[in-house]
This record gives C-alpha cells, sequence and structure tokens, in this order.
C-alpha cells in the first residue's frame, strides 16, 4: 500500500471554513495539503505546488470550478480533479464527470466520504490495485505496450473522452472495452458503434434515434445507440469517416449531453462516456477539411496509440500461443503447440494486418497440422499463401449491401415492409436479398441496439 505522504493535494474553495476544515481532514490521513481561495489562484499556484489531486468547489468567484476543471485539463488530463457543490443540480454532476472529474460531491461532506473518495481517486489502499485491472485483459509483455496500459488505467476510472488510433487490426475495440470494464460504469452497457459501416443517410437515427413517422418506413420510435448506452460507455469506431454533416450534430451532444432523435422538437439528456477510434490519420484529414477540427480537439482529450504488431514483436509469443489454446481440447494429452523454428519465424514476420492477422494464421496452422507440432514449413506456407487483405470490388460490394441490409432492419424493427420502401424495393426483391445474405427478420423485432465495430 503506497503512503499518503507522498501525495501533495490542492483543495481550492472562496469558504475559509472549507479550507481549513479540509484541510485538517486531510492532513491528519497523511497528506501534503496546499490551499487556494480562488480558481485563478489555483491555476498560479498549480505549476509551483504540483498536486497530484485537486478538490474544488463548483460555484467560487470569476472562474468555476468547471472554468478551472477544463483549464486543469488542457494542460494535465490525467490529473484527478475532485468537484463540490452545495447544490445539488444533477446536470451539473453529469456535465463535471464527462468533463473528466473523479468524483462529485455534495456539501456538506462527511470525512469519510472525502477520505474515501481521495484515496479512491488517487487508486490508494490494496483493495483499488490490481482490481478491474486493464492489464488482465490484454495479452502482452513488451515495455511500450505496459506504457500504453497504464495509461489506460489511470484515465478509466474518470468519465474523460479516450481516443484511441493505430492501424486496422490492432485491437482499438479490445482496448476500449478493457477501458470500459475496469471503468465504474462496467455494470452498464458497452455499446460499439462502427461509423463506416453504416449508410450515411441511417448513422443519425442509429446513433441518436427517431420518432415514429419521422420518415418512410418508421413506424415505430426508435431510441438510438447514445439512449442504449445509458450510464455506460459508447464506442464509435472508424469515427474518421463520419460525415461532416453528423459531426456538426456530434459536437453539439459532446456540448450539451442531450441528444435529439430525427423528426423530435425535443432533445433528452445522456450519461455515457464516450470513446472514439480510427485507423485513419486524423490530423490530415482535419487539415484536408474532412473532420471539424472543434470536434476533433473534443474527442482527442486523452489519446492513446494502439502499436503494430510489428512494434510490440515480443508479444508475438505470448498472443500466438493464446490464439493456439482455442483449438487445444481439455483432456487431450497431445497440445498442438510451435516449433522454436516456427515461432523464431512468426516472430520476425510482418504482420501487415496486425493482430486480426495473426489470428488467421495461427488458425490455419492449427487447423491443417495433423501433428501435435506446427512446423516451420506450414507457417510458412500459411503467410504466403494467406490472401490479399484488400477486398475485390465484388466482395466490397456484398459487405456494404449486408451492413445497409441489416441497418434498414434495425431502422424498422425487422418491420419488412417498411424496410423495402426505406431501400427503394419493393417486397418481393427485399426478401430476396435478406434470401441471399441470410439475414432474418424476426433477429431485429427486439429492443436489441448493439452494432459490433
Amino acid at each position: 500500500m503506497k503512503s499518503s505522504k507522498s501525495y501533495r493535494i490542492m483543495i481550492v474553495d472562496d469558504d475559509p471554513d472549507i479550507l481549513l476544515l479540509f484541510s485538517r481532514w486531510l492532513s491528519a490521513e497523511g497528506f501534503d495539503v496546499v490551499t487556494a481561495a480562488s480558481g485563478e489562484a489555483a491555476l498560479e499556484r498549480l505549476h509551483i505546488d504540483v498536486p497530484r489531486l485537486v478538490i474544488t468547489d463548483l460555484f467560487m468567484g470569476e472562474m468555476s470550478g468547471m472554468d478551472l476543471l477544463a483549464s486543469i485539463h488542457a494542460d494535465n488530463p490525467l490529473l484527478p480533479v475532485i468537484m463540490l457543490s452545495g447544490q445539488a443540480q444533477i446536470p451539473d454532476a453529469v456535465k463535471a464527470t464527462h468533463m473528466g472529474s473523479s468524483a462529485f460531491l455534495i456539501k456538506p461532506v462527511k470525512q469519510p466520504e472525502l477520505i474515501d473518495n481521495v484515496k479512491r481517486a488517487l487508486r490508494i489502499g490494496p483493495e483499488l490495485q490490481d482490481h478491474n485491472s486493464i492489464a488482465d485483459a490484454i495479452i502482452y509483455k513488451s515495455k511500450k505496450m505496459g506504457e500504453l496500459i497504464e495509461l489506460a488505467q489511470m484515465v478509466a476510472d474518470s468519465d474523460i473522452t479516450v481516443f484511441i488510433s493505430g492501424a486496422t487490426g490492432t485491437g482499438k475495440e479490445i482496448l476500449a472495452k478493457a477501458i470500459h470494464k475496469a471503468s465504474p460504469r462496467r455494470d452498464y452497457p458497452f455499446v460499439a458503434v462502427n461509423c463506416g459501416a453504416i449508410p450515411e443517410q441511417l448513422l443519425e437515427s442509429e446513433l441518436f434515434g427517431h420518432e415514429k413517422g419521422a420518415f418512410t418506413g418508421a413506424n415505430v420510435k426508435h431510441e438510438g445507440l447514445f439512449k442504449s448506452a445509458d450510464k455506460g460507455t459508447i464506442f464509435l469506431d472508424e469515427i474518421g469517416d463520419m460525415p461532416l454533416s453528423l459531426q456538426v450534430k456530434l459536437l453539439r451532444v459532446l456540448q450539451d449531453l442531450e441528444v435529439r432523435p430525427v423528426g423530435s422538437t425535443r432533445s433528452y439528456p445522456i450519461n455515457v462516456r464516450i470513446i472514439s477510434a480510427t485507423h485513419r490519420d486524423l490530423d490530415a484529414i482535419v487539415k484536408q477539411g474532412e473532420f471539424r477540427e472543434d470536434l476533433y480537439y473534443r474527442l482527442k482529450v486523452v489519446p492513446l496509440q494502439m502499436m503494430s504488431l510489428s512494434e510490440r514483436r515480443e508479444d508475438i509469443p505470448l498472443l500466438a500461443a493464446h490464439f493456439l489454446q482455442r483449438h487445444n481440447k481439455p483432456g487431450v494429452k497431445k497440445q498442438k503447440n510451435f516449433a522454436p523454428e516456427a515461432l523464431e519465424y512468426l516472430t520476425q514476420a510482418p504482420w501487415p494486418g496486425n493482430i486480426r492477422q495473426l489470428i488467421n494464421i495461427v488458425d490455419q496452422c492449427a487447423t491443417l497440422s495433423k501433428t501435435g507440432t506446427i512446423t516451420l514449413n506450414l507457417v510458412q506456407r500459411a503467410l504466403q499463401c494467406e490472401p490479399a487483405r484488400i477486398q475485390t470490388l465484388k466482395n466490397a460490394k456484398q459487405e456494404f449491401e449486408r451492413n445497409y441490409l441489416v441497418s434498414v432492419m434495425k431502422i424498422t424493427n425487422g418491420h419488412v415492409a417498411n424496410a423495402a420502401k426505406i431501400a427503394g424495393k419493393n417486397r418481393t426483391e427485399f426478401y430476396k436479398l435478406l434470401n441471399q445474405y441470410e439475414i432474418e427478420a424476426d433477429e431485429f423485432r427486439s429492443n436489441s441496439s448493439v452494432i459490433e465495430g
């Protein structure tokens, strides 16, 4: 257990009695305490005192606690901030947590409550260490991955917005799920949506919902993915593919913490954490005018960069062994394994498809191996014969068509006639398409609204 004496805490409040009381409580616990009577004074002292945690009142003079929180996190988004308020305003609490505060406490605060939240924010105490650890969800031993996991663990406890970049197949969604499972929202939904897989005309309705009668075929109300993720996390994968017209509406959602369904005249509050990701160079497409700069900075509060497999080669033997375990049946004496030279070859391979490509190769080798040992020759043949990662035009069209059909069926809750109208097809033609892609209408006649990216 870490000692409290190694932590300096800054208390910011325009009430001298609160400063004195909290200082006594925290000093008694062994913390080093500094105080400031205003947000402006706190900012002046921040780089001098270098606190590990800031506790601030919400309503103060010219600079509010929200303004102070924004200024602190503009410079250091990982510095924990606990917000205090004498008024129990739920919208303020929701906004503060979305801006990255570690906790929102209502005055009068009792000593045990304050100390407990301070220790939780600083992750002090054996009960907070190795609990809901991101490291348990991701296989690695490389130093670079260790640094990334440590950073992800630091942001997991807050609601601060996270942006994950990295090439296709590096495991961006796996990291997003791990952050969710390590967060206080772990018992609520994790909703993933691939922004590039849903047609532009349907994406707004999928994200924000629609009212009954909002457009042709909208015979039932659809709550949307943001509402489905209530109290949980929404993962916006391939955010770089989101059309500009929808980027404006997403920015408004991030600013107001409200969604307005298509066809509605009112907005509804949301309580979700937002994690986004893309394989594209977002800096470049911002310069090209394809992505809004203001939305970019709203999403990229804490950036996390997933490394390519070639940048973490020491993790390849661990990953390969893990994926191979799926082919090893319990109770069987001769479990499959890689020959040492085969494993060495895997470690040195280029891996343009990253972890996704490694999974395919391991599956192929395990299936084709007639003995318990996967040989170097088998691995070499698997890598040489692996089909190109770029799809044919025919396959790309089929994938788009299937995604479109699934989206339309979700929007209409499985109502084939309404879905056919949206698609511009007669019912017979539409049924043929559903049969062609083995899509069952009954599967969409439920309340499920999750799309895996």
